[in-house]
């Protein structure tokens, strides 16, 4: 199935989406051109199309966003439940306090050991421009019945076992 959903709908559902996984690996294009992944934990994801991670101001991925390019893509992938989100937006290297506070988890401790006094310390603000997602609802028989049955008729299993749908935030 394969549908567009616009605006705060798709924010929502996004938002829904992303709670579920929460690791995404997040590309950049480098200063030389080349595309560059790593994975990031996201700390919030808002229902208004905002997502929102800590990172280091210090990081070459921020020191990118902040000369280079700010156009984002985010991969997000659990296997597990079949559910599988791509994100477009754009980053920007936020040092608002105050908002650190409100999104602050002790878990963070592991990578910022002085909490939120680590000197580099900063949030990566991305707002979401479109996004897609692919999820399998169906059962395991069904998806074994409709990948059989697509052999057979040349027809593909996707429509018959996944939702696909484009969400537009922006």
């Amino acid at each position: 199935m394969h549908n567009e959903t616009k605006n705060s709908d798709a924010a929502i559902k996004l938002k829904e989406k992303i709670d579920k996984v929460k690791v995404g690996m997040l590309t950049t294009e480098e200063k030389d051109g080349q595309l560059h992944s790593r994975p990031m934990h996201t700390t919030q994801a808002e229902s208004t199309g905002i997502l929102w991670f800590f990172t280091s101001d210090r990081s070459d991925k921020a020191d990118v966003i902040e000369h280079k390019n700010r156009r984002v893509n985010l991969a997000y992938a659990d296997p597990n439940s079949n559910t599988y989100i791509s994100v477009s937006g754009r980053a920007e290297i936020v040092e608002d306090k105050g908002k650190m506070h409100d999104l602050w988890n002790p878990a963070l401790k592991a990578w910022f050991a002085d909490g939120l006094d680590t000197p580099d310390i900063s949030l990566l603000k991305i707002t979401v421009d479109q996004a897609e997602y692919w999820d399998v609802t169906s059962s395991k028989m069904v998806q074994l019945y409709a990948f059989a049955k697509a052999t057979v008729t040349g027809k593909s299993a996707s429509e018959e076992v996944a939702n696909h749908e484009k969400l537009n935030i922006r």
